[in-house]
């Protein structure tokens, strides 16, 4: 067996896991359920049957991912993060035929205690902050806060806030105007309403040598105003 699955956990096959994937203690995946390669389910993870997990996808404790849930590669969900299938539950209504599909594209972050309210797709390395709670679309690169949960800003694909010259925090600023992420040196631009990095494709993954983190957040992290 090519992956790690602890004795305490439960794999119903057939399911698909990948190539060294780690599943830990009182996990359950179900059977239907797809888990790409390099994969990290920490403890208490539920995978529903139908569910597709891309590679390198870091699920952290506390975190269940129901059918209709689609997660692409390289997707961070913190602890206890809160995701749902069904609009308008009832107890007393079955509605299996009607499960909402979430989308949280290649590189997002989910944090800790966050909900995403199902039928809503979260950009590629959007960033949902710590207990937000997401009831509509995210783009690419946007930094989500509070509840419920709305655009404060930018992040790059390291984590940082990205800040334009003009210095208020979180403003992309004019169409065309070059962000540059102070950890990696990404330079970033806002066209036609989307940011997209100008040095490396959004699909493309990082280069190795950009892997490492060197840089606390908080030593970056912009001074908000009262």
């Amino acid at each position: 067996m090519s992956f790690f699955v602890h004795p305490s956990a439960f794999v119903d096959p057939p399911c698909v896991i990948g190539e060294g994937t780690q599943i830990w203690h009182f996990c359950h995946v179900m059977v239907g359920a797809t888990i790409g390669r390099e994969c990290v389910l920490g403890q208490n993870v539920f995978v529903a049957s139908g569910v597709v997990v891309g590679n390198g996808v870091r699920v952290q404790n506390n975190v269940s991912l129901y059918e209709g849930t689609i997660v692409e590669d390289e997707v961070f969900l913190g602890p206890s993060a809160v995701l749902t299938n069904v609009e308008n539950p009832r107890a007393q209504i079955r509605r299996r035929g009607l499960f909402a599909q979430t989308l949280l594209r290649r590189g997002a972050t989910i944090g800790a205690n966050a909900t995403v309210v199902c039928g809503v797709t979260v950009g590629r390395y959007a960033f949902v902050a710590a207990g937000a709670v997401v009831t509509r679309d995210v783009p690419d690169y946007a930094l989500v806060t509070g509840v419920p949960g709305r655009q404060r800003g930018w992040m790059s694909r390291h984590g940082q806030r990205l800040i334009a010259g003009k210095g208020e925090v979180g403003e992309a600023g004019e169409a065309g105007e070059v962000l540059t992420c102070a950890e990696s040196g990404y330079r970033y631009a806002l066209t036609n309403g989307a940011l997209r990095c100008l040095d490396l494709d959004e699909e493309a993954p990082l280069p190795d040598g950009q892997r490492e983190g060197t840089i606390a957040y908080r030593t970056l992290r912009p001074r908000e105003s009262s």
